[in-house]
């Protein structure tokens, strides 16, 4: 059989366990083998019983959080040098010879959309659609400017447009990657939208997200995918779900920071609710928050449905597609435009509330808490919702995909 060489970015917890799930679905005959470069959820990887190979040049704490600011459109400085992304690709070349890997697959490891064309294998990029080429290149309103108001939509179809053109046409992709590829002997890669573009796109999402759209060539609707982690529920979790009191999930993912979890455990705090938040991660050992706060270490979330009444969180594809999956109604508040997008796609049915970073703590914030405790309506929505996810496997269909490719 084959080898199938795994490229996550190892310090996003959705992108991590998104590959492990993958990985998980293949089948058993064929060899999969992890790469990345930084240590946060690596031992997700090999508490999967999975072969990982930590790589080198690695970011700092510093560097990752460019990175992150970068992604979240709050910094335009580049974190990818000329020297990073050519040893990364050096790496990644190596691996794929050594290991004899015939198909990559990644999530957003952008240097594996170098290294794949180079060892000329297959690279299949499981991602949300937000924000991919196939979305920017048909939108018409991709919600950059807010209102109801026929002056509000005509300044956001303006911006879209602009934004379109930065995306797929302005030659804006880092030149670390143009002259990198270059160098590897890859068509370079001008356009923000060739660099965030593989040899097949798996957009994990459900089909009423892509209801009405076209997809381009190279497109693919496969499903959601989101994690399944290998640990027992806390026992305080099941304690606090026997009581009377309402229990809040808050999840933050990993492209939050310490100020947003303060904010939110001390605005939750003044409610009548218990929570249970796994953010630890993000807090020092000095911080402390309300008695109603129980911090954690990352949760099986995808098994926390019947125990907690509603949830926080800060819209990822993976917290949000879990709260789908469970029935559990949530509040949501984007902090980049594809969270964005997929906490409003569940406003839209129903089963949860849209707020946007700034909200957090407000009275706007509590009071939709409260909303999503109190409303039948949107419980309704949320048991909805969980029954069409019946069923719905985006890694066995990815799988089913990379399998098919090796077979050719």
């Amino acid at each position: 059989m084959a080898t199938v060489l795994f490229c996550p970015v190892t310090f996003n917890l959705a992108e991590t366990t998104r590959m492990i799930q993958v990985a998980r679905a293949l089948d058993p005959r064929h060899d999969a083998v992890f790469l990345g470069y930084e240590p946060d959820f690596a031992d997700l990887i090999r508490d999967a019983g999975f072969d990982y190979r930590a790589c080198r040049p690695s970011w700092s704490r510093e560097e990752r959080d460019q990175a992150l600011a970068f992604d979240q459109g709050r910094a335009i400085r580049s974190p990818f040098t000329t020297e990073l992304v050519s040893a990364r690709v050096a790496v990644e070349r190596h691996l794929v010879r050594e290991t004899g890997a015939k198909a990559m697959v990644t999530g957003s490891n952008l240097t594996s959309f170098i290294s794949a064309r180079a060892e000329g294998i297959p690279l299949f990029y499981t991602v949300p659609y937000a924000l991919t080429d196939a979305q920017v290149s048909a939108a018409v309103h991709m919600g950059f400017v807010s209102g109801k108001g026929a002056i509000a939509r005509v300044a956001d179809r303006v911006a879209t447009a602009v934004f379109r053109w930065i995306y797929t046409t302005a030659p804006l992709a880092p030149r670390a990657f143009t002259r990198v590829a270059k160098a590897n002997g890859v068509p370079p890669l001008r356009t923000v939208g060739s660099l965030l573009t593989a040899d097949r796109n798996l957009l994990t999402e459900m089909p009423w997200e892509l209801e009405g759209i076209d997809l381009p060539a190279g497109f693919e609707r496969v499903g959601p995918i989101f994690a399944h982690i290998d640990a027992p529920i806390p026992a305080v979790v099941e304690e606090l779900a026997r009581e009377d009191t309402p229990l809040v999930y808050l999840a933050l993912g990993s492209s939050a920071d310490r100020r947003l979890a303060l904010t939110l455990t001390g605005a939750l705090g003044t409610l009548p609710v218990n929570v249970v938040a796994p953010i630890r991660h993000y807090l020092r050992p000095d911080d402390t928050v309300p008695e109603n706060i129980h911090v954690t270490d990352l949760l099986p979330a995808h098994r926390l449905g019947g125990l907690v009444d509603a949830a926080v969180i800060h819209g990822g594809q993976g917290t949000v597609q879990t709260a789908c999956a469970t029935g559990v109604p949530f509040v949501g508040m984007g902090l980049q435009p594809e969270q964005t997008w997929h906490v409003r796609a569940c406003a839209s049915r129903g089963n949860a509330i849209a707020l946007s970073r700034k909200d957090a703590g407000t009275p706007a914030f509590l009071d939709a808490v409260r909303h999503v405790l109190a409303d039948p309506g949107i419980r309704l929505a949320a048991d909805e919702v969980r029954d069409a996810y019946e069923g719905a496997d985006g890694a066995a269909a990815t799988a089913r995909l990379i399998e098919a490719a090796l077979a050719a």
